[in-house]
């Protein structure tokens, strides 16, 4: 029966996730529902596991569909995944309780900005090229991919927001690129909680084929529907995450 539910929610996390990220706000409390007395380190290791087979996948499908800008994008996952381990590191040693109260209300400002702006990320229209865009993509990945390590609630949402309001993506370019940039912060998470044997890989292979299969799906609607599709599962996700961490930070 724990097999089946966290398989469930595997793949419905895989469908949210690789539209634009989020995935986590369903998975990771299914885990700690379903084995409450478990080390956290040990749930969250094993929702890595699963998870970053669907981002990879995800990856690949957009990548055959959306002109993705490898020349930017590759050097950001290479830095996303070195300073996820620096995030993942610093997470232990130092505590990061003082963000949960912090989340709610960043969150709410890119909801807020989103809506304000009606015609954000709906036109593809990337601002900078060459190494210019690889380091601002580079700095992009720094910045979410230590969060990611260190706390990581929302990476996916803040990967899409960042790139399309910094880089002029359009919300299904900067859904692709997200994917891709989220899979490298998960490796090195993945890389960590496995050393210190936080992963319960015979759960995560059942967990990954969900996942993917749930991927599969919300990619082919992305792919399908367009931007502004993506752009209305962004908003929801997004008010779901704000909702979720306000609980989190001032009412469990």
């Amino acid at each position: 029966m724990e097999m089946l539910v966290v398989s469930l929610a595997s793949l419905l996390a895989g469908f949210v996730d690789s539209i634009v990220g989020g995935g986590g706000l369903i998975l990771v409390p299914a885990l700690f529902a379903t084995f409450p007395a478990t080390h956290p380190a040990t749930l969250f290791g094993t929702n890595k596991g699963a998870s970053v087979w669907g981002t990879a996948i995800a990856t690949v499908q957009y990548s055959r569909r959306v002109n993705m800008p490898w020349q930017a994008l590759g050097p950001a996952a290479v830095v996303c995944f070195c300073s996820s381990l620096g995030g993942a590191w610093l997470v232990t040693v130092v505590s990061p309780d003082y963000l949960r109260k912090a989340l709610p209300l960043v969150l709410a400002i890119v909801l807020a900005y989103t809506l304000a702006k009606k015609q954000l990320g709906r036109h593809h229209a990337p601002r900078f090229a060459g190494s210019h865009e690889a380091l601002i993509a580079s700095a992009i990945g720094a910045v979410i991919g230590f969060y990611d390590g260190f706390f990581g609630p929302g990476t996916g949402s803040f990967f899409v927001f960042l790139l399309v309001r910094v880089l002029g993506y359009d919300f299904l370019h900067a859904s692709a690129g997200a994917k891709l940039l989220n899979t490298a912060s998960n490796l090195a998470a993945i890389a960590l909680f496995a050393l210190k044997g936080h992963v319960w890989w015979h759960f995560v292979l059942a967990m990954a084929i969900a996942n993917v299969i749930g991927s599969l799906a919300g990619t082919h609607l992305a792919l399908k529907h367009g931007t502004g599709f993506v752009r209305s599962v962004f908003i929801v996700v997004v008010s779901a995450l704000i909702l979720k961490t306000s609980y989190d930070a001032f009412l469990r």
